[in-house]
């Protein structure tokens, strides 16, 4: 079922309080996680001095800079989702009943960004985690290892750890790092940390006389963790989707819109709620392919960091929020109390309308919720929906809901 505004507007219990205090401890704690993988040294695999896949100069200055990474894929999102919770919500799409109180709104409001944060810091957590370990365990030599390393051609047979190029003619020979005559964190830990794709550092400096900080902080696949997020974001927002038909069959021809047409049901949103949604995409597009002209990373670095970063913005996205297409804009509504933490065995499903809310909720509250049947079937806040009588034959039965039960948007 879609989010219950009333409950939101009444408040949330202290125990359900603590339940989101606690998952915003899990959020930060994967990403210090994330940092731990990140301070271990990358298993340096071994290479060969013929290999032109890591023979690319080394460029000094990188076209998107780690600073800049960070602005665009964390802060910008954060903030847009601040600003376009505080703006956006409650909507104007809101059904006719008594309108709701300041405090009201403003619960949703604080609602509504909380859950848009926890969903961008799923994300970001989630895959600076995953990316630091994949690092880590593999560690595989960026394109331009070989002019990070300046190796020492007289010691090829001392660190040659496998292969037949000493005794075959044209065979390839394997050699450990160690043949580097250059051995700072530049080659044992950055040149070995091409896979994953992503900026792998950010730096801050400090300088007072004789006092020299450097900082570093890895932030792997930032741009589709972080602008895929504000993407799905801003879709559900600004109803940016995909028309479509409805999933009920029509009944009968009793309705004056049975006679109209199938093309008449659904419309493209405006081209320019299209480009603010998807310029956040096109942005992480952009920042991935800088990172394969400036010789960072191998073609396959990159479009399995942008899958991962992809897929994580999809699952920090899609556990707070609703549909995009039927979910009107809305994010998922608090646990219940008893529900705060667990949910407990005997029941079906964690999903659907046995989910972390309803069924408790619908036991506590007797009464089918118009808004959430209204959310269901994306009538509420859904900018280009269907006819309002083609609704009517999707609803299940329900008894009326009292004017004070009306959605705050």
């Amino acid at each position: 079922m879609g989010p219950r505004p009333q409950d939101v507007a009444r408040g949330i219990s202290k125990l359900v309080l603590f339940s989101y205090i606690i998952d915003w401890v899990f959020i930060i704690g994967v990403a210090l996680i994330g940092y731990g993988f990140y301070k271990q040294t990358p298993n340096q695999h071994p290479f060969s001095l013929t290999d032109p896949g890591i023979s690319y100069p080394y460029m000094q200055n990188e076209t998107v800079t780690t600073t800049t990474l960070i602005l665009v894929s964390l802060l910008a999102p954060a903030a847009i989702t601040l600003i376009g919770a505080f703006i956006i919500v409650p909507g104007t799409a809101a059904p006719q009943g008594p309108k709701p109180t300041t405090s009201q709104i403003l619960r949703r409001k604080f609602w509504e960004w909380n859950v848009g944060w926890m969903g961008l810091g799923v994300a970001y957590a989630g895959v600076f985690m995953a990316t630091q370990g994949l690092k880590v365990l593999i560690g595989r030599p960026r394109p331009d290892l070989l002019a990070r390393c300046n190796p020492d051609l007289d010691k090829i047979s001392t660190y040659a750890v496998s292969g037949l190029g000493e005794t075959v003619t044209g065979a390839t020979t394997m050699v450990s790092y160690k043949i580097c005559q250059t051995q700072t964190s530049t080659l044992t830990i950055e040149g070995f940390s091409s896979f994953p794709s992503g900026h792998s550092s950010c730096k801050f400096y400090l300088i007072n006389n004789a006092i020299y900080m450097r900082l570093l902080i890895c932030l792997d696949l930032a741009s589709f963790a972080g602008l895929g997020y504000l993407t799905l974001w801003l879709s559900a927002k600004l109803s940016v989707g995909f028309p479509y038909l409805p999933t009920y069959p029509l009944e009968g021809k009793t309705h004056d819109d049975d006679r109209t047409s199938l093309r008449r049901r659904g419309a493209a949103p405006p081209v320019l709620l299209m480009v603010l949604a998807f310029f956040p995409t096109c942005t992480a597009f952009f920042i991935a392919g800088s990172r394969w002209f400036n010789y960072r990373h191998h073609a396959f670095d990159i479009i399995f960091g942008s899958l991962m970063g992809a897929f994580f913005a999809w699952v920090g996205f899609n556990m707070y929020h609703l549909p995009i297409r039927r979910g009107a804009g809305w994010a998922w509504g608090p646990r219940t109390s008893r529900r705060a933490f667990i949910q407990g065995l005997g029941f079906p499903s964690t999903l659907g309308i046995d989910n972390w809310t309803y069924t408790h909720a619908h036991n506590e509250d007797d009464s089918w919720r118009e808004s959430d049947i209204a959310a269901e079937n994306g009538e509420m806040g859904n900018a280009y929906p269907m006819r309002d009588s083609q609704y009517t034959r999707q609803r299940p039965p329900s008894p009326v809901s009292p004017a004070s039960e009306r959605p705050l948007a």
